[in-house]
């Protein structure tokens, strides 16, 4: 018999028929709508495996699938699992952490620019009829070349945005991580700071780490106070990283010059925000991994994920090993 399978997110028709041929699959379709929360509860009883993403799966449930022997997440973080209640359970979790690595920092880069070149603002500006002169210092930006590229979390994403600013735009890698990354300053000359003296030395601050109970509010006011006026504030990590309404003030004050932003501490980012009323904040929708090619890709890795461990082989991307 064919293990079954709950599908909370839609897959493209070669990848849904490659997992129908070898699970009996449940999609449920608007998973966070009370209809469709509804029916995955019904579903969970049977379930040998689950597959999607941004859904927080807590303890109540888990509680409702006795049978569960793997979460394959579309996404490359885990804060809305509990992966020690999960291997306690036996229940493996995986994720798909390579795909997105090249495109997140595509995004990444492309917030420095919008951010430091005043892109977004001056586009408005343009399509709301503003532009009827040359535009003087009131609306100069500032150049990216050859400035100091500040790194949070040395992963592969901060390495691959490493990679575009020093061999791209010729700037210095200063970087804060758990452990030093030795073949990381050797390609790219970064040079280790500790947070504290990255902050006050970079020109753009950039994080790239997970959220974890230890990076979970990690800026807040202390350390946007030991940035410059001309530092630009990038966040492509997790929204929770970052105290957001120190964030704001800070932006609000000119204690730092601008932030490009693809997270949020509460997502989608009310319309109300006092972030979208500023003209130094440039925000995308959580949009760091969205190009057709990442999010096949993205797909593929956790159905190849599921079908490995439903087989009782290990799962290329296995995120508790210690199960």
């Amino acid at each position: 018999m064919k293990p079954h399978v709950v599908l909370y997110k839609s897959l493209s028709a070669p990848l849904m028929q490659r997992l129908e041929d070898h699970a009996q699959v449940t999609l449920i379709e608007d998973v966070k709508s009370p209809g469709g929360l509804a029916r995955l509860r019904d579903a969970l009883p049977q379930a040998d495996g689950l597959l999607g993403a941004s859904l927080k799966i807590d303890g109540p449930l888990l509680d409702l699938a006795p049978k569960l022997k793997v979460i394959s997440s579309v996404s490359v973080g885990v804060d809305n699992y509990d992966l020690q209640d999960l291997t306690r359970r036996g229940v493996q979790l995986t994720n798909t952490p390579d795909v997105l690595t090249e495109t997140t920092a595509d995004t990444g880069f492309a917030l420095i620019m919008a951010s430091a070149r005043r892109v977004v603002e001056l586009a408005n500006m343009v399509r709301d009829g503003q532009w009827r002169q040359n535009i003087g210092p009131r609306h100069f930006g500032s150049d990216v070349h050859g400035k100091k590229l500040g790194i949070i979390g040395m992963g592969r994403i901060g390495e691959a945005l490493a990679q575009r600013g020093n061999l791209g735009f010729g700037m210095p890698v200063l970087y804060h991580s758990h452990s030093r990354k030795p073949a990381v300053e050797a390609r790219f000359g970064a040079q280790y700071r500790s947070l504290e003296d990255l902050l006050k030395e970079a020109d753009f601050v950039c994080l790239t780490l997970p959220l974890t109970a230890d990076t979970e509010g990690l800026i807040g006011a202390a350390q946007f106070a030991l940035m410059r006026p001309e530092t630009i504030f990038i966040n492509i990590a997790r929204g929770k990283v970052v105290d957001e309404k120190a964030l704001i003030e800070a932006l609000r004050n000119k204690q730092i010059r601008a932030a490009g932003l693809d997270v949020f501490e509460q997502e989608p980012l009310a319309q109300d925000s006092p972030l979208l009323a500023l003209d130094n904040v440039v925000a995308t929708p959580h949009m760091g991994s969205a190009t057709f090619e990442t999010r096949e890709a993205m797909a593929r890795c956790a159905v190849d994920n599921l079908l490995a461990a439903l087989a009782g082989e290990r799962p290329p991307n296995l995120v508790n090993p210690e199960i």
